[in-house]
């Protein structure tokens, strides 16, 4: 399979991932709604009171993927903002003034280490905040170094501040996997939508196909909601079974610029010689 259709392939699992299950789940719920149907026990009539107690469900699950949706957009912010924050170190880290290179290497490389820690606390879903101080402390270290080798405070101090951004984006990011999204609001989230289900099994909706539709796409929709929420409250998540995540892309690419950067330093050193 080629890439292209690889991607293809994802794309369109995580646009129609989370409807497919809804669609799955609501053909199952449709077998006992058609024999409850067919038997004569559909005998809850279509009222206001009806009506008002739906509306009012789907208003309420509507209150709670709002919340969440905020969230996640605030994640869709970590992976930039951290990767901005790596280069903009790891560029620093190149136009530091000294005589003997090896302390900036030595800070570029543990960069890199930080980097690759942090791609593969993502990749592996195990985000491990100890690890990913151990790699601070190191870069850390490196800065002590630098200060100690009379290189400007102002230097030292842009980089305690990317440092320090760096810091900030990945205890956000433990807090945001760690935490759930107010579990009294899942739970209420949960009951209204069974109750509406429970309810539209025995509304009594003539004729039969009209019934059918009509409950086909109220269950999807509040099924399709209350995945999509769940499935949000982890924007940080990879895996085939997960549909809404935050885009990471950039955090990979910037692999790919630290070698590029490498090479280029690497042919201009050699042109100096």
């Amino acid at each position: 399979m080629s890439a292209k259709s690889t991607v293809m392939e994802m794309e369109f699992r995580k646009k129609w991932g989370i409807m497919f299950k809804a669609v799955i789940m609501m053909l199952i719920l449709l077998v006992p709604r058609t024999i409850i149907d067919l038997m004569g026990y559909d005998t809850i009539p279509i009222n206001p009171v009806v009506g008002a107690f739906i509306t009012g469900a789907i208003f309420t699950i509507a209150i709670i993927f709002t919340g969440t949706f905020t969230d996640f957009k605030e994640s869709e912010k970590v992976g930039g903002d951290l990767a901005a924050s790596l280069k903009a170190l790891y560029n620093d880290s190149r136009v530091l003034p000294l005589a003997d290179e090896t302390p900036a290497r030595v800070l570029r490389s543990h960069i890199r280490d930080l980097h690759r820690k942090i791609r593969t606390c993502f990749t592996e879903n195990n985000f491990n905040l100890h690890d990913i101080n151990h790699e601070m402390n190191k870069i850390n270290n490196d800065i002590r170094i630098l200060a100690y080798a009379n290189v400007a405070p102002p230097l030292i101090a842009k980089l305690r501040n990317e440092l320090g951004a760096i810091d900030r984006m990945t205890n956000r990011i433990e807090v945001i996997i760690r935490t759930d999204f107010i579990p009294a609001a899942y739970a209420l989230a949960e009951i209204a939508t069974a109750s509406v289900i429970l309810i539209l099994l025995f509304v009594k909706m003539d004729p039969l196909l009209e019934g059918t539709i009509i409950f086909a796409v109220i269950a999807s929709m509040l099924i399709g909601l209350l995945l999509l929420i769940r499935d949000m409250d982890n924007p940080f998540e990879i895996g085939t079974h997960t549909y809404a995540d935050v885009d990471l892309e950039t955090l990979t690419y910037l692999e790919t610029y630290f070698d590029e950067q490498d090479a280029d330093m690497e042919t201009m050193q050699s042109g100096t010689k």
